[in-house]
């Protein structure tokens, strides 16, 4: 850095830009979103898009964990449940809520991100691979812990529990991004726990 740079401000706030960044991704996906989207979208020139982000990709490894820090932060939140029912609960009701928050995208960023990706998206369609598993991890890694202090029984299969959480979760993404309500995605989360734990 030069020392005529020390101490002279960005030309616009990072923060707010990586938002809009996050929301572009979110309502096009990686293939959809282009360049001029993101740009104008963040009200900065495609230099400062590569000074201060890198690349596309890189830009929407940063974009990905502001949703995760953001509308995602259910999942955290989630996993400090007491029981391993109120887990799966909360992360349900919060993939219902934050697929349909007004004034966003509806969905999920990690599902719809690279649902329709071609070639030149495949690399974001194994980023969201990997974030969806990493999701599920956390998931199973704490229904063991569940089953571990007795909240689940002996008999509960954590890897089985956490892909069943994991899947009705995507698919009330996917209806949210079809235009279904958050009541109704609700009623689904709570029609899937009914019987808990899943067998």
């Amino acid at each position: 850095m030069h020392a005529s740079q020390i101490g002279r401000p960005r030309a616009f706030d990072a923060e707010a830009a990586l938002e809009k960044a996050m929301t572009v991704f979110w309502a096009q996906g990686y293939e959809g979103a282009s360049l001029t989207d993101l740009t104008e979208a963040m009200g900065i020139s495609r230099k400062s898009l590569y000074a201060a982000y890198g690349n596309k990709e890189d830009l929407f490894r940063k974009a990905l964990r502001r949703y995760a820090e953001g509308p995602g932060a259910y999942v955290a939140e989630a996993l400090r449940q007491p029981t391993a029912r109120e887990v799966a609960a909360a992360f349900l009701a919060g993939a219902a809520r934050s697929g349909t928050m007004p004034g966003l995208p509806a969905g999920c960023m990690g599902v719809q991100g690279a649902l329709a990706a071609g070639g030149a998206g495949r690399t974001a369609r194994d980023i969201l691979t990997e974030w969806r598993a990493h999701g599920q991890t956390l998931l199973r890694d704490r229904f063991r812990q569940a089953v571990q202090t007795g909240d689940l029984p002996d008999s509960a299969d954590p890897e089985k529990i956490a892909r069943y959480v994991m899947t009705i979760a995507n698919g009330i993404a996917v209806q949210a991004a079809g235009g279904a309500a958050c009541e109704d995605l609700q009623q689904v989360a709570d029609a899937a726990l009914r019987n808990w734990p899943p067998a």
